[in-house]
């Protein structure tokens, strides 16, 4: 980054080398689910998605970007590309991601945040790509003060936004978890059905009843979550 004088001027792109151990169970699961296990239009759902997956990380790997300037950041996803302009972004935090601890995904990413609240993922601003993330984030905040129109103070009203966001996230959080270990429950159940020669209704048992829960566990904890965020302190 470019001293405050002479502006701002940065592009954080991959520089360490790909989640092999994450692509490769990917790849497994592509290749197994392709030759085995019932039903067949099930098999081609699995296969299909791990086909997405694969592209996504590529993309995300070699396209995602975030650049950053005296205009602004533009943060360059696997498809989409978003810009702001300083005025325009709230905050820059670098924060923990449990799914990171094995290391293929970042620990701890940096994310913008807007005065609606709303989070978006700073693509290779993390620790993987950056050797200090803390440091990184707190010389761009000091070289864009200059920038912009408001200091980087925290108000009360967004922080609340934020607050809400967050436990909404982790509703849905909790509330796909649950979806799998019905997914799960229901393919044995679905294997049971198949070995004792009882009927079986896969896309009932298999799609039907997940997305049913994935809804309904998804809005409780979203509910329960936000009612227990506290607000933010005045």
């Amino acid at each position: 980054m470019d001293a405050v004088g002479g502006g701002i001027e940065r592009e954080y792109r991959r520089r360490t080398g790909l989640p092999w151990q994450y692509l490769g169970l990917v790849a497994v699961i592509f290749m197994a689910a392709s030759h085995t296990g019932p039903p067949a239009w099930g098999r081609w759902l699995v296969v299909a998605s791990a086909a997405q997956t694969l592209a996504r990380v590529g993309l995300e790997q070699f396209r995602a970007h975030t650049r950053v300037t005296d205009a602004g950041i533009t943060a360059q996803g696997a498809m989409r590309s978003r810009t702001w302009a300083w005025p325009e972004v709230y905050d820059i935090r670098v924060e923990h991601n449990p799914r990171g601890q094995g290391r293929s995904a970042p620990e701890w990413p940096a994310y913008l945040y807007d005065f609606e609240g709303r989070r978006f993922l700073l693509p290779h601003l993390d620790d993987r790509q950056v050797d200090d993330p803390y440091a990184e984030v707190s010389a761009l905040c000091l070289a864009a003060a200059p920038h912009r129109s408001l200091t980087w103070e925290r108000q009360p009203r967004v922080e609340d936004l934020i607050r809400h966001r967050a436990a909404r996230r982790k509703g849905w959080t909790w509330g796909a978890n649950g979806a799998l270990l019905v997914l799960l429950t229901m393919f044995s159940f679905t294997i049971w059905q198949a070995g004792t020669g009882r009927p079986e209704h896969e896309f009932l048992e298999l799609v039907c009843v997940p997305l049913a829960a994935l809804v309904t566990l998804g809005a409780l904890f979203s509910w329960y979550w936000t009612h227990r965020t506290p607000p933010a302190a005045t």
